[in-house]
């Protein structure tokens, strides 16, 4: 096709170079990246991880080593915080679940305790607090409804009333924001599009309207924004096209003009993927980049679970093992 012949003749995705960054930013513990993102470590390391199994480059790490973190950064109360010694989280519960998907360790931890704590965040209304503190936003109940999935555990927490608190989060076109009123925002459509995927009512999403609204995201420049009028960002390159690919819109954006946006925010030099051409790599941005093109299918980046971010070959291991010991069970 006229897409491919344009892919095969334009630059490629560094993938060596993206290896070496992560790699390297993970291990220098004296840079300034490695010391303002250690409240959110543990994301860090499934940012890295992902964009690494994504890469074919996942054995680069010491998988005792990683595991060992994730599980020292569990509290008392089962959730996970985002370093060693902090406060448990939903974001960083979420993160821990999946960095332990991805190295096939989850039999490492009790299924059951991590649940608890998260279905002790679930409000009356069906949503989610983040932790012990009360803010409540639609990234946590789409938090939750992951980690439980992941678990192989939704049982443990209510769906139904999860289900109906990110509904009363839609607005007039057909996005989502943080909380019941809050302005759509395409970081929240993933959130909430996603926790209705998981929770089997992704058939409630005004999909003609929110795909629209999705679409329009696209910058005369190729790259995607996360609301009207604000610049392209490379990690809308998932949180939109991931949305669109779950509402199965996903041809109804320029894919040829995102990649070109995605691969021109790689670094040539050093490795990594900025967030606007010329601005400093992170692995953020690094892996939502990366995310994007296995969206896209391009770049021989094998595909990627849209609802859970997580590599669609663990996902397909993890629904085996886990359809075995209920067998056994």
């Amino acid at each position: 096709t006229a897409f491919m012949k344009a892919v095969a003749s334009e630059p490629a995705l560094a993938r060596a170079l993206h290896r070496s960054y992560i790699l390297r930013v993970s291990s220098d513990t004296d840079s300034f990246e490695f010391q303002v993102s250690e409240h959110l470590r543990l994301s860090g390391v499934y940012w890295g991880a992902c964009a690494l199994h994504l890469l074919g480059e996942l054995q680069s790490l010491d998988a005792a080593q990683v595991v060992s973190f994730v599980r020292s950064c569990q509290r008392g109360c089962g959730g996970f915080g985002g370093n060693l010694g902090h406060d448990a989280h939903m974001l960083y519960t979420l993160s821990a679940v999946q960095v332990l998907a991805l190295f096939g360790a989850l039999h490492t931890v009790d299924a059951g305790r991590v649940m608890r704590y998260v279905a002790s965040l679930q409000r009356p209304d069906g949503s989610f607090a983040g932790d012990e503190w009360g803010e409540v936003d639609t990234r946590f109940s789409y938090c939750a409804l992951c980690c439980a999935s992941l678990l192989g555990k939704l049982g443990d927490i209510d769906v139904a009333a999860a289900v109906r608190y990110v509904r009363a989060c839609e607005n007039f076109d057909g996005g989502y924001g943080c909380e019941p009123g809050g302005e759509s925002h395409a970081g929240q459509v993933f959130t909430c599009v996603g926790a209705l995927a998981i929770g089997g009512e992704l058939g409630s999403v005004r999909s003609e309207e929110l795909a629209w609204w999705l679409c329009e995201r696209q910058t005369p420049g190729g790259g995607l924004n996360g609301r009207p009028q604000k610049d392209a960002d490379v990690c809308y390159s998932w949180w939109v096209l991931s949305a669109m690919c779950l509402l199965r819109r996903d041809g109804w954006i320029d894919g040829e003009a995102l990649r070109r946006f995605i691969l021109s925010c790689q670094d040539e030099e050093d490795g990594g993927i900025a967030d606007k051409p010329g601005d400093l790599p992170d692995v953020f941005h690094t892996f939502f980049g990366i995310a994007g093109l296995s969206l896209l299918g391009t770049d021989g980046v094998p595909p990627i679970d849209a609802a859970h971010a997580m590599p669609a070959s663990v996902m397909e291991q993890l629904r085996a093992e886990q359809a075995a010991a209920a067998s056994e069970g």
